[in-house]
């Protein structure tokens, strides 16, 4: 074993941790990984223990704690140079932290309006104020990724980086609430369900026994 341990919210609905998850998985990090169902007294008991924050994800590696999804990411990237988790070229790589920033703090009307929920489909449902202009930012996003550093592979800078890992929830929640998606859009996100951890990552979600109603649009 590698020493790390990831924390994690429920598979269905943490996207934070998907992010985290996914990164570490699609660059071949070897960890240990604890999900700590949200809203149970199982969480009341154990999270202060696990994260400081008391929010998930974390990772616990040599005696630290690592806690935000972009930090973890970080760690990993410097740790792990060779697996490619920021692109190599210096403008690409720019880009690529841009973007992934700019999803981590960003898009809060697609976040409250169109929550990741792999349980269930709702499509139509969402389109709150501001949710529109979101998804347009986004689709931006991968397409200006896609066409200037993307023809190495079929993801954002063509092989998987940190910017995929920030936005395969997205891809997720597109999926749920049925957005309608351009050619390129649609490709980029067929790549990323296609990912071999991202079909893992689904199969435990469904695979959960837990349910949390205050999530459900309907």
């Amino acid at each position: 074993m590698s020493g790390y341990r990831l924390i994690l919210g429920n598979k269905s609905y943490s996207s934070w941790s998907l992010r985290a998850w996914l990164g570490l998985r699609q660059a071949g990090i070897d960890f240990e990984e604890r999900v700590i169902p949200m809203y149970t007294e199982e969480w009341e008991r154990d999270i202060k223990s696990e994260s400081p924050t008391g929010k998930v994800p974390v990772l616990q590696h040599d005696g630290r704690f690592i806690w935000d999804t972009l930090a973890i990411l970080e760690y990993a990237a410097e740790r792990h140079p060779e697996a490619g988790l920021w692109p190599t070229d210096e403008e690409a790589r720019a880009l690529a932290r841009s973007v992934s920033a700019e999803m981590h703090s960003g898009f809060m009307a697609l976040r409250s309006n169109m929550p990741m929920i792999l349980l269930k489909t709702f499509p139509g449902k969402g389109i709150g104020e501001g949710v529109a202009e979101d998804i347009a930012r986004i689709c931006q996003i991968w397409r200006d990724c896609r066409a200037r550093f993307g023809g190495s592979g079929d993801l954002l800078f063509g092989s998987f980086t940190i910017a995929d890992a920030m936005f395969a929830p997205v891809v997720s929640r597109f999926e749920t609430y049925g957005v309608d998606l351009d050619d390129t859009c649609r490709a980029y996100a067929e790549a990323v369900r296609g990912l071999s951890a991202m079909r893992q990552w689904r199969e435990e979600a469904l695979a959960e026994p837990w349910v949390i109603d205050r999530y459900d649009p309907a």
